[in-house]
This record gives C-alpha cells, sequence and structure tokens, in this order.
C-alpha cells in the first residue's frame, strides 16, 4: 500500500455564501492513524472530510499531505479515496466490475483489472460474490465491495463518510472490528466522521470533536471520555453529568455517582443527596437512572444490573446519590 504521510490543516475555513461550516481549524493526523471527526449534525465534519477529498472548493488556509499543498489538485490525484454513505456502487455493473472501475478509467487492462479487483475481494471477504449486482448483495456486502474499490486506487488516506449509518446495530458492530482489523492491516490513514460517540471511541486513536464549525477537543478515545476539556464535550460524548460549584462547572462521571438505597443520616453533607427518581432505563449489563437533586438539579447514574434487581426502586422513589470530589473534572 501507500506510505503513509501526515495530513495537516492549516486555518482551514469553508463558507457557503453567507453561512460559516468550517472556521479556521488547524490540525495534524499523524499516518497511520483511524481518526474519527465526531459532532452532531451541522458541526462541520463532512464538509471537512469533503474538502479533504477535492469534493469541496477550500474558502480559505490549505491542507497539506506530507510536505504538499493539494488544495488544487483534482480528487484522483491527491492519494486519497472516499468512501461515501450510500455505498454509490454501480447498480448494472458486478462487484468485479465496480471494484475495477477506476483502473479501467486509469486504461489498465481486462485481465489486469480483474487481478487486482479480485485481490482487493478477498481482502474484505467478498471475493465468492464477484460476480454478483449490487442488488443481489446485503447492506455489509455492499460496503465491503465499496470499500474495496476505494483501497484498490492504493489510497494513503482513506475517507469514510458515516459508513455505518446504514447498517442495523448488530452488523454495525461487527463491520465496526472489520474496519478497525483492515485500517490496522494496511496501515494506512483512515478518516471516519461519525455522529455515534459509541463508533469514535470502538474505533479511533484520535478523536476530533467538532461543534459549530470548530475543534473542540482533539485527544485518544480515554482523554475524550475521561478528561472532557467543556461542557459541551462532557454532554456530546455523554457518560457524564455537568454540575456548578462554586459557580464553576465540573463533570462527573455517571458510574462513579454512588446510589444508595437506604437513608443516610448525614443530610447536610453537599456530596449526599435526596434523589426522586424520574427515568429508569435498562441498558442490558447497567441500568442508567435518572433523577432530581435539590442541589445540582437533574443528574442520572449508572450502576450494574445485579445491583438494581437486588435494590429494586420505582418511578418517583426517593433514594441518595454520592460521589467522591476527587472523581470531579473541572472544565473549561
Amino acid at each position: 500500500m501507500s506510505i503513509t504521510k501526515d495530513l495537516e490543516f492549516s486555518v482551514l475555513t469553508k463558507r457557503y455564501n453567507k453561512t460559516l461550516a468550517v472556521n479556521k481549524i488547524s490540525l495534524k493526523i499523524p499516518g497511520g492513524t483511524y481518526c474519527c471527526l465526531l459532532g452532531p449534525s451541522g458541526c462541520g465534519k463532512t464538509s471537512t472530510l469533503r474538502m479533504i477529498a477535492g469534493h469541496e472548493e477550500i474558502s480559505e488556509g490549505n491542507i497539506l499531505l506530507g510536505n504538499n499543498i493539494i488544495n488544487e489538485l483534482s480528487p484522483a490525484k491527491r492519494g486519497t479515496a472516499m468512501m461515501f454513505q450510500n455505498y454509490a456502487l454501480f447498480p448494472h455493473l458486478t462487484c468485479l466490475q465496480n471494484v475495477g472501475f477506476a483502473l479501467k478509467m486509469r486504461g489498465l487492462q481486462k485481465d489486469i483489472r480483474n487481478v487486482e479487483s479480485q485481490k482487493m475481494l478477498e481482502l474484505v471477504q467478498m471475493s465468492e460474490f464477484s460476480d454478483r449486482l449490487p442488488a443481489q448483495l446485503s447492506g455489509g456486502q455492499q460496503q465491503r465491495v465499496a470499500l474495496a474499490r476505494a483501497l484498490i486506487t492504493n489510497p494513503s488516506i482513506l475517507l469514510l463518510d458515516e459508513p455505518l449509518s446504514a447498517l442495523d446495530p448488530f452488523l454495525r458492530i461487527k463491520m465496526r472490528s472489520e474496519l478497525k482489523f483492515l485500517q490496522k492491516k494496511l496501515g494506512i490513514t483512515f478518516i471516519h466522521v461519525t455522529h455515534s460517540q459509541d463508533e469514535a471511541m470502538a474505533l479511533a486513536d484520535m478523536i476530533v470533536v467538532m461543534n459549530n464549525g470548530i475543534i473542540e477537543q482533539v485527544g485518544s478515545p480515554y482523554e475524550i471520555f475521561n478528561y472532557p476539556k467543556n461542557k459541551f464535550i462532557a454532554t456530546f460524548v455523554g457518560g457524564h453529568n455537568v454540575i456548578i460549584r462554586n459557580k464553576k462547572y465540573y463533570s462527573i462521571r455517571m458510574d462513579h455517582i454512588n446510589l444508595d438505597f437506604k437513608k443516610i443520616n448525614n443530610r447536610e453533607n453537599n456530596d449526599v443527596n435526596p434523589f426522586i427518581v424520574k427515568e429508569i432505563e435498562f441498558q442490558g449489563q447497567i441500568v442508567k437512572v435518572t433523577g432530581e437533586t435539590k442541589n445540582f438539579g437533574e443528574l442520572s447514574v449508572q450502576l450494574s444490573d445485579e445491583k438494581f434487581l437486588k435494590n429494586k426502586f420505582e418511578i418517583k422513589d426517593e433514594v441518595f446519590i454520592s460521589w467522591d470530589r476527587d472523581r470531579e473534572s473541572l472544565l473549561a
């Protein structure tokens, strides 16, 4: 495969008329990284991906691959390949022909195209389906063919635009593992756009959280989850409560809050709060309980299903929560 190169944004900006979609972002993504651009709809992540691919013009700033500015290069000359959300397979072509289409456009002979295409189909475990049309494939199989088609151009960077969003939950988790395995095997950079926190946490070496056209935080999944930089990160990435203490914002993880089922004598301690249960959500191995407190408003707690079943309570019941202040993280 291609030699990996760092990808860098330098005050990268994208405007659509008067709308500022990406606002002067600067970032370096090391070669060989699985990077997820994570954020809500409209945050600028897809515009950023499309600028890397060359499908959107850059309003200001530069994109560098290695030491070369690629702003003016056509998509085919950038050393990148893009896998679209809807896969965009040609319905009248077989899997083998779909995968080899880019090589056909480059003028390679049919026998050479077929050999290379078969290698790519084997890589994504689709070689036995080479003669099928896209309509004869499942969603997951279509995704594998689209992946093989993107990889056959030998890119140094693979760009993925919410590639798992059309799959059912079971297949989404399976394909997550396959994408991660494939990226490590090939050793090239994957840049993956998603709005799913779970997806980014499972896949990425490096997460870039975006909001309103800017980068809010960059870090490993562990850093993003355990040390959110600000209130937006703490609430969007999930798993955290945001509280105000002494006119400052802090985050406390839901699983770091203790839920007590018996009345506690020391009710004056600010870290022990009466908690009126508003919602109970069973999530398999864990149960998420949301309730109202006097001191900190609405908070959520995660506890094991085993603990919940041993100490059942109902909506509107009063229980008590507490936590160690050392577990709190100060937010910017």
